[in-house]
C-alpha cells in the first residue's frame, strides 16, 4: 500500500510538472511572429509609381540592411565606396512596427529623410526558407509619393 501511494504521488508530482500543450492557433502563430525578427540584407528593390518600374539591385556597389527585434526595426543603407566617389550615399531609419499574420506595419519615428518621419507604411510579408518578401504601397501625400515597393531580402542572421 505504501508503494502505491508513494508511485501515486510521484506520478501527480510529475503530471503538475509538465508544461500543458499550446493549443493549436497559438502554435500556428508564434512562427509567423518571430520569423520576421533578425537581420536581413537587401537583395533588390523594385517601385512602381505612375506606370514606371524601376528595379534595383542592392548588391552592386551599396549594401542596404533591416534589422528587426520583438517591437522595432531599423535600416542602413550606404554606398561601399566609403561616401569617395559620385555614388556616395547614406540613408537611415527606423520605429516600431506590427505584425499582424502576414501584415507588417512600420511607423517610421526616425529616418535620415525627415519628412518620410511619422508616416505608417503598411507591407504584406512573405518568408520562405531564408527570404523574406516584402511588398506594400507607400503613400505621402505632402511628397507626391504613392507607389508600390517590393523588397527582396535574404536573413543575415
Amino acid at each position: 500500500m505504501r508503494l502505491t501511494t508513494t508511485a501515486l504521488l510521484f506520478s501527480l508530482l510529475a503530471a503538475c510538472q509538465q508544461t500543458p500543450s499550446e493549443p493549436a492557433a497559438e502554435v500556428a502563430t508564434k512562427p509567423a511572429a518571430t520569423a520576421v525578427t533578425g537581420t536581413w540584407k537587401l537583395l533588390t528593390g523594385t517601385l512602381i509609381q505612375k506606370g514606371d518600374t524601376t528595379v534595383t539591385d542592392y548588391t552592386k556597389g551599396q549594401s542596404f540592411i533591416k534589422i528587426i527585434n520583438d517591437s522595432h526595426f531599423a535600416f542602413l543603407h550606404h554606398d561601399l565606396s566609403k561616401g569617395k566617389d559620385s555614388a556616395a550615399l547614406y540613408s537611415s531609419g527606423g520605429g516600431s512596427y506590427i505584425l499582424k499574420d502576414t501584415l507588417y506595419t512600420e511607423h517610421l519615428e526616425y529616418c535620415t529623410a525627415r519628412q518620410w518621419e511619422g508616416n505608417n507604411f503598411e507591407f504584406t510579408v512573405t518568408i520562405k526558407g531564408d527570404t523574406l518578401i516584402q511588398k506594400g504601397i507607400e503613400k505621402i501625400q505632402d511628397l507626391g509619393v504613392d507607389r508600390l515597393n517590393i523588397e527582396k531580402y535574404v536573413r543575415v542572421n
